[in-house]
């Protein structure tokens, strides 16, 4: 098996801010595995509200995550000041992949890296839907 390398900063397109908390670390004194994928979910839904495409109690498409994965290279910890970075890895019909970094503050590699996938669907009938044409120009743009 071959050595995963972590992503840099270069390797993005856009940054959210996340403040690490207290209730993050875990009984070894460092942010626990399973609080990464929070900051994965935390990160693309900022950006999408940011942008005017998410709303999240009226959009009649909404994305559903359906998998993830992430690799861990460096521990962080409270207080850790994060960024998240990511792309648009691979943008189908109604499916997106994001691919993801965390990086603590001011450092160019990522301590984990990860991907995270979105299907969007009818809000109401929680079947496939295409993508709306304004979230994909948007989406596009950070391919």
């Amino acid at each position: 098996m071959s050595e995963k390398k972590a992503i840099t900063r270069d390797d993005v397109k856009i940054f959210v801010p996340i403040t690490t908390r207290w209730m993050d670390n875990d009984v070894y004194g460092h942010v626990n595995n399973v609080t990464y994928y929070s900051f994965f979910d935390t990160a693309v839904n900022r950006c999408l509200i940011d942008m005017g495409m998410l709303d999240i109690e009226h959009s009649g498409v909404i994305g559903l995550v359906v998998e993830t994965g992430c690799t861990y290279f460096a521990s962080l910890a409270f207080p850790d000041e994060i960024e998240v970075g990511f792309r648009v890895a691979r943008l189908g019909t109604s499916s997106v992949r994001y691919e993801l970094g965390v990086f603590r503050q001011g450092e160019s590699s990522a301590a984990a890296q990860g991907y995270f996938v979105h299907v969007y669907v009818d809000r109401e009938t929680r079947r496939p839907a295409p993508i709306p044409d304004d979230l994909r120009a948007k989406l596009a743009g950070l391919v």
